[in-house]
């Protein structure tokens, strides 16, 4: 999703007696969206992210939601000031290029997840990119929940449009927001590894296909996007076992036991992904081979030409030489019964080689 434009210094209280949907104010152009969430229903209004927390702490009641997109230093700093983000984990968000994490700055909870995407494409065999990666960064604090996204996949409209209509689990706070871009990040994992299980497959028949070929270096393309799949997969176990055993307060018990069924399901993807190694590996092995075969084959067709061609060759350099007594030298039919022959021998030996599979 892009960034939202400013809307010029748009800013200010919301109207309590106006009940229409709420309108997204951005700060700036970084700034994609600014909330304010109470007894689990979006206030309507306009706000700045100064504004959306003074009003929240004012009567210590809801939580504000601001999602950022690739923020520099300089564009975060008033924002972490505002919020008392630690200063290394706001040094992380803007640097990215993070793997999956949860680290805790004193009332402050700062977990890294990456994004994938499968990337289209009509065949594996041809295909120069499977898998493309994102970063979405999460700062939990006891009233506010600030995200922070780099790439152009990973956007959370969508995901703030459902939540903003499921007002039961906007109650939990901003906990049961970071379990619900949890659990979408690994449902988009979930998806990936499906349609990345159908290329393997795919490229599976290829390969085992009579007379075709597939290049070893197409299978270790497919072996380097699964190796990035697996960075974004793997590390993120031990970050969402944390969260579902009681590793913060910040997590209420009532959202922990969702943060286990999103463990359950990531490791359904680690499985997979651990599978889709061991399957390339194997598919390496069987490309190999084949190509060793038809190496193989390809010598034995040229060995056989070879003593065939060597039958005529033979006969023809014994009667180039220039000997005064040769059999048959006067004759004038040693020519035609020399040619054939050399064909009678030439078509037994490539019959006896076509029925030993030599050609």
């Amino acid at each position: 999703m892009a960034a939202i434009r400013p809307l010029g210094g748009l800013r200010g209280k919301p109207d309590r007696n106006n009940a229409q949907a709420p309108i997204p104010v951005p700060v700036s152009a970084y700034v994609v969206n600014c909330g304010i969430y109470r007894d689990g229903t979006r206030v309507p209004g306009r706000w700045t992210h100064a504004e959306a927390i003074k009003e929240v702490r004012k009567n210590n009641d809801g939580f504000v939601w601001i999602g950022l997109h690739e923020p520099d230093a300089e564009q975060i700093k008033g924002i972490a000031d505002t919020f008392g983000l630690h200063e290394l984990a706001v040094e992380d968000a803007v640097q990215a290029h993070q793997r999956p994490k949860l680290e805790r700055y004193d009332e402050t909870l700062f977990m890294v997840l990456k994004t994938v995407r499968f990337v289209e494409h009509s065949s594996p065999t041809t295909a120069s990119e499977i898998v493309e990666t994102g970063e979405l960064m999460a700062f939990l604090g006891k009233d506010f929940i600030v995200t922070v996204r780099h790439g152009n996949h990973s956007g959370l409209a969508s995901l703030r449009a459902e939540l903003d209509k499921d007002t039961d689990r906007l109650k939990m706070g901003p906990a049961a927001v970071l379990h619900a871009i949890a659990d979408r990040i690994v449902d988009s994992y979930l998806d990936v590894t499906e349609r990345f299980e159908d290329d393997i497959e795919m490229m599976e028949t290829t390969i085992f296909a009579p007379r075709t070929q597939v290049s070893a270096e197409q299978i270790y393309l497919m072996k380097r996007e699964v190796l990035e799949l697996r960075r974004a997969v793997t590390p993120l176990g031990n970050p969402l076992r944390r969260l579902a055993e009681g590793y913060t307060p910040l997590v209420p018990e009532q959202v922990r036991s969702y943060f286990r069924d999103v463990d359950d399901h990531l490791t359904t993807v680690t499985d997979r992904v651990t599978g889709f190694d061991e399957m390339l590996n194997t598919l390496i092995d069987a490309t190999l081979a084949k190509i060793t075969l038809q190496q193989n084959t390809d010598i034995r067709k040229i060995t056989a030409w070879a003593a065939i061609i060597s039958i005529p060759t033979m006969v023809v350099g014994v009667y180039g030489m220039n000997f005064d007594f040769m059999p048959e030298l006067r004759w004038k039919f040693g020519y035609p019964l020399v040619i054939l022959l050399i064909v009678l021998v030439c078509t037994w030996l490539y019959r006896v080689l076509r029925k030993n599979r030599w050609l």
